[in-house]
């Protein structure tokens, strides 16, 4: 058995990639949140509620004083909750807990989709809806579409967050497969101001 363990990438090659859309200090400036963690929570139950009610969770989540929530990585477009209907309700709930609280929120739409120009397109809805932030699972969604989601997101001003869906498939095994650091290296040149990476047990 064979595992990539580790990838040393030479500068020249790194510096034909863009990399993160913006960073860390753009979402500070964005939530207007400094000196201190982003607290969030992943709304949960993650499958079956409906988009009015998946939008009430999210604003008593943010109104109970969290920075932001998220879309867990399964929660895309099902029959039970079309992913306009959510990232509807979801706006709707971020501008709601804004008004009662003063603070600027945030929740994590993911836009994953089956096709670049699907992700586009919600990409684009969400920002449309002033919504600042957006989510795409990399390994599922491929690196090609998530190189192309970090562009739109850089020149549309929304920031990226990645979710590793799937990367257990690739990384978990000690015997074979490839070291997770690998795959974040390899996703820091293709995109994305910030990773899902799990707790320190798994």
């Amino acid at each position: 058995a064979l595992r990539l363990e580790d990838l040393r990438i030479p500068p020249a090659y790194v510096k034909t990639f863009q990399g993160p859309p913006h960073g860390i200090q753009v979402e500070r400036d964005k939530l207007n949140k400094y000196g201190r963690g982003l607290l969030g929570c992943t709304i949960k139950p993650k499958l079956g509620l409906s988009a009015k009610n998946y939008g009430r969770a999210v604003y008593e989540c943010l109104r109970g004083g969290l920075d932001f929530t998220k879309d867990d990585e399964n929660v895309n477009s099902q029959p039970f909750m079309r992913w306009r209907d959510r990232f509807l309700f979801t706006a709707e709930a971020i501008y709601k807990s804004q008004a009662e609280t003063g603070e600027v929120k945030g929740h994590y739409l993911n836009a994953t989709a089956g096709t670049c120009e699907e992700m586009m397109e919600r990409g684009q809805f969400a920002k449309d809806l002033g919504v600042p932030i957006i989510m795409h699972d990399y390994i599922t969604g491929g690196f090609t579409a998530n190189t192309s989601l970090a562009h739109f997101c850089r020149a549309s001003g929304l920031l990226l967050h990645i979710h590793r869906a799937m990367h257990a498939v690739i990384d978990r095994q000690r015997n074979h497969g490839i070291h997770f650091r690998v795959l974040a290296k390899i996703l820091r040149m293709s995109g994305g101001d910030h990773l899902h990476s799990g707790t320190v047990v798994g």
